[in-house]
């Protein structure tokens, strides 16, 4: 049985549970709970995942900006290695001939048949030996240049009877001369050569330097000959 003084205590308790219980306008804690110890509650469960947003729809297209300013030019950057070989072509198909390189050509070589050529005038060397291309004149004994560049002129004299002085000219001026002094019942022999440099239209010659000295020779033993040859051409 409950002693007269444990009574008293739990009769006043019993109304201070009630006013807690009352009491609506403030929530305080239950002094009842603390005392009696409540059971403890159950834990509660995850909500569902909200909306991602994908569904949403897309919004108008703003207009487009104002260029900006351009900016200023890069460094070049360093050179990439090389690109692996492709695969070879097939070959193309057979171009045509092309036309000949023209060659540029001139020669003549002449010989001299009558024996008294007149002294300082053009000797006529009207044997030929080699004219294709006429660029001697045996009407005038003159060479006229057709290609410009650089030519070799040679002569072989046949010297008889009187001394020679024989000269190669170029447009009325002498480049040259040979002399040989004849020797009696000798039948004897002069020769020259040299190299000139002639533009078109120069022209060419030999002839006998003085009355006196006309002492060549030609007949179809004997040949007295002139020859000239163009060796080097000059580029266009």
């Amino acid at each position: 049985m409950l002693s007269l003084h444990s009574l008293c205590i739990l009769l006043l308790m019993v109304p201070m549970c009630y006013l807690a219980e009352d009491d609506l306008t403030e929530p305080k804690k239950n002094p009842c709970a603390n005392w009696m110890g409540g059971a403890p509650g159950y834990p509660g469960h995850n909500g569902l995942p909200g909306r991602d947003g994908k569904d949403g729809k897309d919004g108008e297209k703003g207009d487009r900006g104002e260029l900006g300013i351009k900016g200023e030019k890069g460094e070049v950057g360093e050179h990439g290695p090389h690109g692996t070989e492709g695969p070879r072509g097939f070959p193309g198909a057979q171009g045509q001939t092309g036309e000949k390189a023209f060659l540029h050509r001139s020669a003549f070589s002449m010989g001299m048949v009558s024996k008294a050529p007149t002294p300082n005038v053009p000797i006529r060397f009207t044997k030929v030996f080699y004219n294709e291309y006429r660029h001697y004149d045996d009407t005038t004994g003159k060479f006229s240049c057709p290609i410009k560049g650089l030519y070799l002129f040679t002569y072989h004299i046949t010297v008889y009877m009187k001394d020679v002085k024989i000269g190669l000219y170029k447009n009325d001026k002498p480049i040259m001369f040979t002399f040989d002094q004849f020797q009696t019942n000798n039948v004897d022999q002069a020769s020259g050569s040299v190299l000139l440099h002639l533009d078109i239209g120069d022209e060419v010659w030999l002839q006998i330097y003085g009355e006196e000295f006309g002492g060549i020779y030609g007949d179809n033993l004997n040949d007295s000959s002139f020859s000239g040859v163009l060796l080097y051409p000059d580029k266009e």
